[in-house]
């Protein structure tokens, strides 16, 4: 499987948050952005940085940074070229989970070193309870007790945890023409989870929740909008619950975009403090490496990339509404704008993220 990597373009126009570009589209909002989720090697940094200077994007978090050992020294490396504009979050060594007991320990550990080599954060990716597995081959459960030291330890260090549980409601559906996520399960069959031995995904968000309650004293950014975009009111009612969880948008305006403007915009003002701006694109190092998102049949071109964007802040900075979404392939449906006021704005670009992550509170862009 190619290794599709995210990056953020974020495309950038000082103006009002209501202005039109010549195209008729909502152009972004005058404020510095921060994205908590991308992924992309360290080759692929120089690229990133250009793209990040071309759209106007302050920072990103790269989630794919390795583990001491497997990648992450090249990774920290890289971004210390390009000081100040990328933030690496560690991810674990799951070979580890098939050495026997006390490997949530020996996890620990490996953590620790990543802090102190500069990571600041960690990144638990979907295979966490359907794919990674123990020394008796069996599947890891997201709230599995052999991994609280773990967490336990992220909390100690003042790291956040990125946790992604689960996938699209659809993929546990059988993966037909009557499938709303049709062209996206055509295109990546082995996404579909209908008829695997995996939990269901009421399961694996039970299990989520329960690993949140869990540790109380560890910061967990619930990405995708919390795991859960197809049901905001579990998200809202997730978030009243437990205030050491935030949620990142990434990859997740198609879902919330079609749910009422009204319902979404009320819950990004009552925990303003506690959403993060993500866009789960990727960027590699081959000009076609490129992901908005998913991976449609055929790579994206630029105009798909400027409607990416485009469709993104039209979304969070107008009331328009039946548009098109960013990323087509994850449904054919439209989305309606929420306006956020631009003190919502600029807490959700990159107020929240730079107060999480102990960085210099963004500026207004010139």
């Amino acid at each position: 499987m190619r290794w599709w990597v995210t990056a953020t373009l974020i495309v950038f126009v000082a103006t009002s948050c209501s202005k039109k570009d010549s195209s008729g589209v909502a152009t972004a909002a005058p404020y510095h952005k921060i994205d908590m989720h991308t992924h992309f090697p360290p080759r692929a940094a120089a690229r990133m940085v250009g793209l990040m200077d071309r759209y106007g994007v302050a920072t990103v978090v790269n989630l794919s940074g390795g583990s001491p050992g497997r990648g992450l020294e090249e990774q920290l490396a890289a971004a210390r070229t390009f000081p100040g504009r990328i933030k690496v979050f560690a991810n674990l060594d799951w070979r580890l989970a098939t050495t026997g007991d006390g490997y949530g320990q020996k996890m620990a550990a490996n953590l620790a070193r990543a802090a102190e080599l500069g990571a600041v954060g960690l990144k638990i990716p979907k295979g966490l309870g359907i794919g990674f597995v123990d020394a008796d081959r069996q599947l890891i459960a997201v709230d599995a007790p052999e991994l609280d030291p773990v967490f336990e330890a992220a909390g100690r260090l003042g790291l956040p945890v990125s946790i992604h549980t689960g996938d699209p409601v659809a993929f546990w559906s059988p993966p037909t023409e009557d499938n709303e996520r049709y062209a996206e399960l055509s295109v990546h069959p082995g996404w579909s989870f209908y008829g695997q031995p995996v939990p269901s995904w009421q399961d694996l968000f039970d299990a989520f929740e329960r690993r949140v309650a869990r540790h109380p004293n560890t910061t967990f950014i619930g990405v995708h909008f919390g795991n859960a975009p197809e049901f905001p009111d579990r998200v809202r009612a997730m978030l009243d619950k437990y205030p050491n969880l935030y949620i990142d948008t990434a990859a997740r305006v198609p879902e919330i975009g079609r749910r009422p403007a009204k319902q979404i915009k009320s819950l990004f003002a009552d925990h303003a403090d506690r959403i993060l701006f993500g866009t789960d694109l990727g960027v590699g190092t081959h000009p076609l490496d490129l992901m908005l998102g998913s991976t449609g049949a055929t790579p994206p071109t630029k105009d798909d990339v400027d409607h990416f964007f485009a469709s993104t802040w039209r979304y969070f900075e107008t009331s328009d509404r039946d548009f098109a979404h960013p990323t087509p392939v994850q449904g054919e449906w439209t989305i309606s704008g929420i306006e956020l006021a631009p003190e919502l704005l600029k807490k959700l670009y990159g107020a929240n993220a730079a107060r999480l992550l102990g960085l210099e509170p963004p500026k207004a862009s010139p």
